[in-house]
């Protein structure tokens, strides 16, 4: 028969994990030591533009593998896309506001380093 846990013991937290090998400085908030900060809540405006820029071009590369490699091999991404773009466009003002959409470039940077393979086409 096993001897009984002591309660003190079975209520103790587990120690912390180490991080992972290779894994970077985590960002943690100003005053809590050791918390971090979750990327995706992050409320900056220009985070959040470009993260949501990001994944609206990726979704449309999802949805038309297919077209964007034949945009890209015949060099009419932009007509091929026309449509798709402007209706991501539209959705990102909608979400970041339309100042910030005017006063960065996270959108066209977007298309051409995700839509375009890095091209300056857009």
């Amino acid at each position: 028969m096993a001897a009984p846990v002591p309660a003190a013991a079975a209520a103790a937290p587990p120690p912390p994990m180490a991080p992972a090998p290779g894994a970077g400085p985590r960002a943690t908030m100003p005053g809590t030591p050791g918390r971090v900060i979750n990327p995706f809540l992050v409320q900056d405006p220009q985070v959040k533009a470009r993260r949501l820029a990001r994944a609206l071009i990726s979704d449309m590369i999802s949805y038309h593998p297919a077209k964007r490699a034949q945009g890209l091999k015949d060099g009419t991404l932009k007509a091929q896309f026309e449509e798709e773009i402007k209706k991501s466009y539209e959705e990102y003002v909608l979400q970041i506001g339309e100042d910030v959409a005017k006063n960065s470039t996270h959108f066209t940077d977007a298309l051409n380093e995700i839509l375009a393979g890095g091209q300056k086409i857009f």
